[in-house]
């Protein structure tokens, strides 16, 4: 079954066809990604071009006034401050649950802004999952950790209207999917799905439960890419 959250992943893989790292197709057997690439092939050269990635995840009126993000060595790190509340970056790979096929493939980048809500309660599971994922540990350790961590209230409690924008005509969510459709990703607390009338016929909204996590990512698409330009046709 195919799950999408670079969100990250939000992050973010999906169950119909869904891309973010986090809204991502399952990969072909062809190129199998078993285990993390070196991280120099995780990283963006010029923070510049990190930060114009992140911002395209969200129209300018959001991301300009927005925190950016960036990947390096330790981790994440603030580039920009915010004045908004919102948070923009781009996830790697690991945004997607652990038994999707591309969770190591190196060329995903998938920007990502999170609302004010989204922001301080749901990326600070993709920040932890990312220190466990340079500190080198194992799937199944970064499994665990989590769920130890929102068992013992380490980690914040999903907040109501949480959301994120996932809008840049330049992300790259899988071999296959590469960017995709832009996309509006709705956070809610458990498996939920149902109570949305996601993933049936002529329903525009696709949802994926993410147990990792314990939220249902619901999808919807729009319209128009973060630069205003047209985005494909919705086809099922």
């Amino acid at each position: 079954m195919n799950r999408i959250r670079f969100l990250a992943l939000t992050f973010l893989t999906l169950s119909v066809q869904t891309g973010a790292a986090w809204c991502t197709p399952r990969q072909s057997e062809k190129a199998p990604f078993s285990a993390m690439a070196p991280l120099r092939e995780y990283l963006i050269a010029e923070e510049a071009t990190e930060i114009a990635l992140a911002r395209s995840a969200a129209p300018a009126s959001i991301s300009e006034g927005a925190e950016v993000m960036v990947l390096g060595h330790a981790g994440y790190r603030t580039a920009v401050k915010g004045i908004n509340g919102f948070v923009c970056l781009v996830e790697r790979s690991w945004g997607a649950a652990t038994d999707e096929p591309e969770f190591w493939n190196p060329k995903v980048r998938a920007p990502i802004c999170f609302n004010p809500a989204a922001a301080r309660s749901f990326l600070p599971i993709f920040l932890m999952k990312t220190s466990l994922v340079l500190a080198g540990r194992s799937k199944a350790e970064m499994v665990e950790a989590t769920e130890s961590a929102l068992d013992k209230k380490q980690l914040p409690a999903l907040e109501p209207g949480a959301m994120c924008y996932m809008l840049s005509k330049q992300q790259y969510l899988n071999d296959r999917g590469k960017s995709w459709h832009p996309h509006l990703m709705f956070l809610i607390p458990g498996d939920a799905g149902k109570s949305w009338g996601a993933n049936l016929t002529g329903s525009p909204v696709i949802a994926a439960n993410d147990p990792e996590e314990r939220a249902t990512i619901f999808m919807v698409w729009v319209g128009a890419w973060s630069d205003g330009t047209s985005a494909p046709p919705i086809t099922h």
